[in-house]
């Protein structure tokens, strides 16, 4: 474990990301690429628990602006979740990966309820565990459970995968001179507006000195750097100074 800079991660998924090429639903083989890289973390000794969101299936926001409760939509968007929970956990036992998906909703038929303690537990055992349905509350995002996970776990870091390369000053896809940052603070995330997580995440990750790393998890192998301490992406955490490349 000596060459590993992190033993117990918190590793966060859009919902998104299991898209692939499609415009709804799971992408198989984008399951299993991902399902692979989290088995090759996984054999190194890390602690892993995963946090994936359901915007490939139904995101509770959009539909509170279609004209829907917003809590109802939200409790949709957290049924995605578990969806998505039990797709990996499909994918990581054929990978020879022994799971958990701890739900925050119960539905003993399909998930464990998620307690910290008996988590904690699963992690120590060498089990990976998927926390789905969000924190089980309407008006929190999947960015939001995945801070408190991290800090209710004692993970080291938060492990944002997503399919940029980091973060930029504003968006590379329309601003051909846009910065991506190698590491910046809570504060200029906040204050600058950056699309990292949401402000709740953000705070809460600030408040708790749990430093947040954002890359890209299409280039295969990145999840294992991160974890051995390479550079890769952009690390958000205190007072750090601000550096970024064009």
């Amino acid at each position: 474990m000596s060459e590993l800079k992190y033993k117990r991660v918190l590793l966060k998924l859009s919902g998104e990301a299991l898209l692939g090429d499609q415009p709804f639903g799971t992408h198989v083989p984008t399951l299993k690429s991902i399902a692979a890289q989290v088995r090759d973390v996984h054999a190194l000794g890390i602690e892993l628990a995963l946090v994936i969101g359901g915007g490939n299936i139904f995101r509770g926001m959009k539909g509170a602006a279609a004209g829907m409760d917003r809590a109802t939509a939200d409790y949709m968007g957290m049924l995605a979740t578990v969806m998505n929970a039990l797709a990996m956990q499909d994918a990581l036992e054929k990978a020879g990966v022994q799971t958990r998906v701890m739900s925050a909703i119960e539905m003993h038929s399909v998930a464990e309820t998620y307690i910290r303690r008996r988590a904690e537990r699963h992690l120590e055992k060498g089990r990976v565990i998927i926390c789905a349905a969000g924190t089980g509350n309407p008006y929190f995002t999947t960015d939001t459970t995945a801070a408190l996970r991290a800090n209710e776990l004692r993970a080291e870091i938060v492990m944002k995968a997503t399919k940029v390369d980091g973060v930029y000053d504003k968006d590379p896809v329309k601003h051909a001179d846009a910065v991506r940052y190698d590491t910046i603070c809570y504060r200029d995330v906040l204050a600058q507006g950056l699309k990292v997580m949401d402000s709740t995440a953000i705070s809460l990750c600030q408040d708790n000195d749990m430093p947040i790393l954002v890359f890209d998890m299409t280039t295969p192998g990145n999840i294992e750097k991160a974890v051995r301490g390479n550079v890769v992406g952009t690390l958000v955490m205190a007072d750090a100074t601000v550096a970024g490349r064009a």
